[in-house]
């Protein structure tokens, strides 16, 4: 699977580019600040929002090629358990409709018909789709074809395989659905939390008794100077770098469990770290 970038994605960019120079008219000419981070992020977020779409797409459509590869082993195995080779079976295949997978197959039959050897046409094929699975698949189907084993049991074996693969992956992913809920909803508590502390209770201990009795690092968070207590510390900062942190390892964790692969963490991240950033600033309007 290859990235392509597609025309479509200059819309997300232009509307991106349109809310940072609002953003800047905003901050700069009306001198309006209190929108200003958050103007960034939402441009930023629309802006690669489209690239997000297709990434869940295409991963939805190699979900279809599995099952839809699964069906086209499965009548290969009835063509040669009839007596025909593997080329002429790939041959009388190849044009059925597997929906997401049609014009590999296409592609494949036609290879075969112009002469391509078997072997190298199924490597195109594999290649084609982009697809792990079907990858390893083609590659135990040659190795096995090569080593002289029955052509028509290898292919039932591939079948077998899949569908144990995609039983594991099914059964993974429910087993830790409501864990990946708990996870999103365990994240946005927190934030909860980091503005309940920022915006209600910090702001009311530092009126009780007065500033002066109050340690340094809350001193700092209410943004005032105390003398002779200590250097004032930012504590803005260090709860919005606390979700950060929180938002990223979360994410990993959600993607690691639900599909086993970190990719799907980083995703999981980055959406937990744009909506901690885009609610933190909406609602505070910044550090």
């Amino acid at each position: 699977m290859y990235w392509e970038f597609k025309k479509k994605y200059f819309i997300g960019i232009l509307i991106g580019v349109a809310i940072l120079l609002l953003d800047g008219y905003l901050y700069f000419i009306l001198e309006t600040k209190r929108w200003f981070f958050s103007l960034i992020i939402l441009a930023l977020t629309i802006s690669w929002s489209q690239f997000w779409v297709d990434l869940f797409k295409e991963n939805k459509r190699q979900k279809e090629i599995e099952l839809q590869f699964l069906e086209f082993i499965r009548n290969l195995v009835s063509n040669v358990r009839s007596g025909v080779s593997i080329p002429k079976s790939v041959i009388n295949t190849a044009n059925e409709d597997y929906g997401a997978l049609s014009k590999y197959t296409v592609k494949l039959g036609r290879q075969i018909e112009w002469g391509i050897p078997i072997h190298k046409a199924l490597v195109t094929f594999a290649n084609d789709t982009g697809n792990k699975v079907i990858k390893r698949s083609v590659s135990i189907i040659i190795e096995a074809d090569e080593s002289g084993g029955d052509i028509a049991d290898i292919l039932e074996s591939v079948a077998t395989s899949v569908v144990n693969i995609k039983k594991m992956r099914e059964e993974r992913r429910s087993s830790v659905f409501s864990q990946i809920v708990q996870g999103y909803i365990v994240f946005f508590v927190f934030i909860g939390i980091m503005l309940v502390l920022q915006i209600w209770l910090f702001p009311r201990i530092s009126t009780i008794g007065g500033t002066e009795a109050l340690p340094s690092a809350i001193s700092g968070f209410t943004q005032s100077p105390v003398v002779g207590v200590g250097e004032k510390v930012n504590l803005d900062f260090i709860f919005f770098s606390m979700l950060l942190i929180q938002g990223f390892f979360a994410g990993i964790m959600i993607g690691k469990f639900s599909e086993g692969t970190l990719k799907q963490g980083l995703i999981h991240s980055l959406i937990l770290m744009t909506s901690a950033a885009l609610i933190i600033f909406t609602v505070k309007g910044g550090f």
